[in-house]
C-alpha cells in the first residue's frame, strides 16, 4: 500500500475485559494523529527529529559524557592499566576475527528486526490491518537509528525515538508501538538474566565475586519487578484505568494492548531473544580471539551479558564508561590480566558503541533531510 493510498482512519486497539482476555476493537480514532493533515504530520516529524540534536547539546547530556570519561579514567587509574601495553595488544589485532565479531554484532540487529516486526504484527500493526509496515530492511533502519540515539543521549530516549519513527512511517498508534517496545525490553531482560545466572554458575560455581553477586541480585530483582509489574497491569488494568484521568485512558489502553498482544504465545519471540544474547556472547568470544586470547563459551556469555545488564539504568549514553569499566573488571575475574582486559574492551566498544555512531549518524542526517523536505512541501 502506497503512502498516498493509506486509509484516512487506521485501526487501533482498545482494551476490554472478555473472559480475562483482550479483545480488539477496530476503527477507534487515534487522537495521537490528525490523519487528514499530512502537512501537520510532516511538521511534527521534523520537530521531533530535530529535537534529538538539541538534546545532544543539553547540559545533562554533556554532563553524562563527562561522567563517563571520569569513570573510564578512574578505572584505568585504580587498576594501574598501562596504556602502552594496551595499545601493543590492539596493534596486533587479527582483522579477520575482528571483522567476524563486527558481523556477529550487526547480525543480532537482523534478529531483533525479525522479532520486533513479529511483535508488531501480533499487536495489529501490519499490512492486513491497513498499516504500511516496512519490511525487514526498513525495520532494521529504525532499530539502528534508535540505537544511535541511545548512544548520543542518555535515559534510553532512543526507545521513544523508535516508537516515533514507526508512527511517522506507518501512522500507527505511538502507544501501541511503545507497548511492543516495553514488552520487548522485558523479554530481553528476562532471557538475559536467565542466561547470565546459568553462565555465572558455570564460571564461578559457588565462589561468586561480591560485585558479580550484586550484579546478579540486581538483575534478578529487576526481572522480578518487571514481571510483577506486568502481572499487576494485567489483573488490575480496570482499576488502573479507572484511576487515570479521562484524557489518559485511551493512551493507557493502547500501551496495554501493545504489551499484551505482543506477548501472546511468546515461545517464538523467546527463541529469537535467546539468539540475540547468544550472538552477544559470540561477539565477545571473537573479540578476545582477535587479540589472541581464548575465552570459554560460558565466560564470553558472562562478560557480554553482565556488561549489557549495566545499561538497564541509563546514566550515560549507551552505557559509555560504565560498561567499559565493568567489562574490564569482569574480564579480570575470569582470569585475564588488566591490560589484556582493557584491550579486549577497547576493540569491542569500537564496534558495540562507536561504530553505531558512525553508522547511525549518516542514517540520521538522511532522515532529517527527508523530514525537512516533507515539511517544505
Amino acid at each position: 500500500m502506497s503512502q498516498d493510498s493509506r486509509p484516512t482512519v487506521l485501526p487501533v486497539f482498545k482494551m476490554v475485559d472478555v473472559d480475562r482476555g483482550v479483545q480488539e476493537i477496530r476503527n477507534d480514532p487515534d487522537p495521537d494523529l490528525n490523519l487528514d493533515d499530512p502537512e501537520l504530520l510532516a511538521q511534527e516529524a521534523a520537530i521531533e527529529t530535530e529535537s534529538l540534536g538539541r538534546r545532544f547539546l543539553e547540559p545533562k547530556t554533556i554532563l553524562s559524557f563527562i561522567f563517563a570519561i571520569a569513570v573510564i579514567a578512574f578505572t584505568f587509574r585504580s587498576l594501574n592499566i598501562d596504556l602502552g601495553e594496551v595499545w601493543g595488544y590492539v596493534k596486533k589485532v587479527n582483522l579477520g576475527w575482528f571483522a567476524l565479531a563486527a558481523l556477529t554484532f550487526y547480525s543480532s540487529f537482523l534478529v531483533r528486526a525479525f522479532r520486533w516486526r513479529g511483535m508488531l504484527h501480533r499487536s495489529g500493526i501490519s499490512p492486513d490491518h491497513g498499516y504500511d509496515l516496512p519490511g525487514i530492511p526498513g525495520i532494521l533502519k529504525i532499530l539502528l537509528l534508535s540505537w544511535f540515539a541511545n548512544c548520543v543521549v542518555p535515559a534510553k530516549l532512543g526507545d521513544a525515538f523508535r516508537g516515533y519513527l514507526l508512527k511517522e512511517r506507518t501512522r500507527a498508534s505511538f502507544g501501541v508501538s511503545m507497548g511492543t517496545i516495553l514488552a520487548e525490553r522485558l523479554m530481553d531482560l528476562v532471557v538475559l538474566v536467565f542466561i547470565l545466572l546459568a553462565s555465572g554458575l558455570v564460571v564461578f560455581g559457588t565462589h561468586i565475586p561480591q560485585r558479580a553477586e550484586l550484579a546478579f541480585a540486581f538483575g534478578a530483582g529487576t526481572v522480578a519487578l518487571g514481571v510483577v509489574g506486568v502481572l499487576v497491569l494485567w489483573f488490575m488494568r480496570e482499576r488502573v484505568e479507572a484511576w487515570l484521568p479521562e484524557r489518559f485512558t485511551l493512551h493507557f489502553q493502547k500501551l496495554s494492548s501493545g504489551i499484551f498482544h505482543s506477548l501472546r504465545n511468546p515461545a517464538p519471540m523467546i527463541g529469537l531473544t535467546c539468539a540475540v544474547w547468544l550472538l552477544d556472547g559470540v561477539r565477545i568470544f571473537l573479540m578476545a580471539r582477535s587479540l589472541g586470547f581464548d575465552l570459554a563459551t560460558a565466560e564470553a556469555l558472562l562478560v557480554s551479558l553482565s556488561s549489557a545488564l549495566v545499561t538497564v539504568i541509563p546514566f550515560t549514553p549507551g552505557g559509555l564508561g560504565l560498561v567499559d569499566g565493568f567489562m574490564i573488571w569482569i574480564l579480570g575475574q575470569v582470569g585475564l590480566a588488566e591490560n589484556a582486559a582493557a584491550a579486549i574492551t577497547f576493540v569491542d566498544r569500537l564496534v558495540s558503541y562507536w561504530s553505531l555512531i558512525l553508522v547511525g549518524l549518516p542514517l540520521y542526517l538522511v532522515h532529517l533531510r527527508h523530514s525537512m523536505v516533507r515539511t517544505e512541501r
